[in-house]
């Protein structure tokens, strides 16, 4: 839907400038923005280099592992029904910590393994609950469970310490003081956060998995 979307505005906009004369705007438009973005992208590709680098030496070292594990109140709180040490949780730890630090790009690739690990575990519920006379946990294959939603959810209102993409953002774009950003990131985030998570723990706490599949 997004690429019919874009591709009707740019050719809305390159119709409109043949009709009014202005196509050598469109055009230097097209040429100085494209400079822009390899500029930008070269820029934002070191900055994610490094701290993906400072990410992995923390996980070589063991940090990532002991930060996980002090994060379990908090996994547990979030993910009751998440089976203790299961391995979706020290990729959830991790997605949640880059965030934390800003960096949202380093953050995907913990939150795809974490989604898979989570799939993996409702298959498991479901082979489980197979011909099972009991009230089933599992979600029908295609939906998303609570875990999934609430990471999702928690993943994208994220709260973040350290707005390093925007501060890169900024100073790439003249700013005086890039980091001028951090203290309203850092309330913005807690509050979307923190309405997030109360979100998630009322439905979560209102739902009833059964429902979603049935009773035999």
């Amino acid at each position: 839907m997004l690429n019919y979307l874009w591709a009707g505005m740019l050719g809305i906009g390159i119709l409109w400038a043949a009709l009014s004369g202005t196509m050598e705007a469109v055009t230097n438009g097209v040429l100085d923005s494209a400079k822009e973005a390899v500029s930008l992208s070269i820029t934002m590709l070191g900055i994610m280099s490094f701290w993906c680098g400072i990410l992995k030496i923390g996980e070589e070292a063991g940090l990532i592992g002991r930060l996980s594990q002090k994060m379990r109140p908090v996994i547990r709180f979030l993910f009751p029904r998440l089976p203790a040490d299961h391995p979706a949780a020290k990729h959830i730890a991790a997605n949640m910590i880059a965030n934390v630090l800003g960096l949202g790009w380093a953050a995907t690739p913990a939150g795809l393994k974490a989604m898979e690990e989570l799939e993996k575990l409702e298959e498991e519920r479901r082979t489980q609950e197979c011909g099972s006379k009991t009230k089933k946990l599992a979600v029908p294959r295609g939906t998303a469970s609570s875990e999934m939603c609430t990471f999702l959810i928690v993943n994208i209102s994220s709260l973040q310490l350290i707005p390093i993409n925007m501060i890169a953002y900024r100073s790439q774009y003249g700013s005086v003081n890039p980091a001028a950003i951090a203290g309203s990131a850092l309330l913005a985030t807690v509050v979307s956060t923190a309405v997030g998570v109360a979100f998630c723990r009322f439905i979560c706490s209102s739902f009833d998995p059964g429902k979603a599949v049935g009773k035999n």
